[in-house]
């Protein structure tokens, strides 16, 4: 299968500097692009058919964490952010089992989009993520799963949603609601209480996501109903050769590559 009969080529055309510039410009002014219909409505229904085959695979891993994804801590008055604890659950799905036909696994080792990438990032260089299980994931949330309110520990994250839960799965945006210089810990407080300025990203099937989430706070409310929320991760990093560490691998996805040692992992 070429990569060109997943992606709306018509619309999106991968070559297109003006398209990836006009990408960029986003990103930069908002910490988000969205390109709704990325992938084509047949391709959406092959990548829901290949997730239904994928999820039984999938390992579940549940967190509680602060929004700044570390335990709480206590030199902060109570109700601070910093001491603000929400829960997370997702199952996961690493790359090594995605397999050599699988059209996920196309779309992300494909050099084209992998170039386009890079260029709505505004970057000299991009790598595909070198880590054996989380350089392409698929992420599902079942009912009653959710992800807190929390920032990323990255610059970017490039998600391609699949399929939508039956109800809730939104994926709610604190849009650069802190900066280099500033936490805004009132904002954040703000929002964390239910208040604040918050938008619903449109994460319809098909759509292409660029996020950059150090600076904005994000979370995916609560899955309800019998249809799973799937949501492909696609890591990309500026320098070659990144993998994660042992400790988020055994978190993640519940091992280690074969062969790899267990000497000083953490529990």
């Amino acid at each position: 299968m070429l990569v060109d009969s997943l992606i709306d080529v018509g619309r999106y055309d991968l070559s297109d500097d003006a398209l990836a510039a006009d990408c960029h410009r986003r990103l930069v002014r908002e910490g988000v692009c969205v390109l709704p219909g990325f992938v084509t409505p047949e391709a959406v229904t092959a990548l829901v058919a290949e997730s239904d085959h994928l999820a039984p695979m999938a390992h579940r891993s549940s967190t509680t964490a602060s929004p700044y994804l570390a335990p709480i801590d206590d030199s902060f008055a109570p109700g601070h952010p910093r001491r603000t604890i929400s829960a997370s659950s997702v199952e996961v799905v690493a790359y090594d089992l995605f397999p050599s036909h699988s059209a996920l696994r196309w779309l992300y080792e494909s050099d084209a989009l992998l170039d386009f990438v890079r260029r709505c990032l505004g970057l000299d260089v991009l790598h595909r993520y070198a880590d054996p299980f989380g350089a392409l994931n698929l992420a599902i949330m079942r009912e009653g799963d959710r992800l807190g309110w929390h920032f990323d520990m990255t610059d970017f994250v490039v998600s391609i949603a699949i399929q939508s839960s039956t109800v809730g799965g939104d994926f709610e945006n604190a849009q650069q609601i802190r900066g280099h210089d500033d936490e805004n810990y009132d904002g954040v407080g703000e929002v964390l209480d239910g208040g604040g300025r918050v938008r619903t990203e449109p994460m319809t099937p098909g759509t292409l996501m660029l996020f950059n989430g150090r600076w904005s706070m994000h979370r995916v409310t609560e899955i309800r109903g019998p249809r799973p929320r799937y949501v492909a991760l696609l890591a990309y990093d500026t320098e070659p050769g990144t993998d994660s560490s042992e400790t988020l691998k055994l978190s993640r996805y519940g091992r280690l590559p074969v062969g790899a040692p267990t000497k000083g992992v953490e529990s």
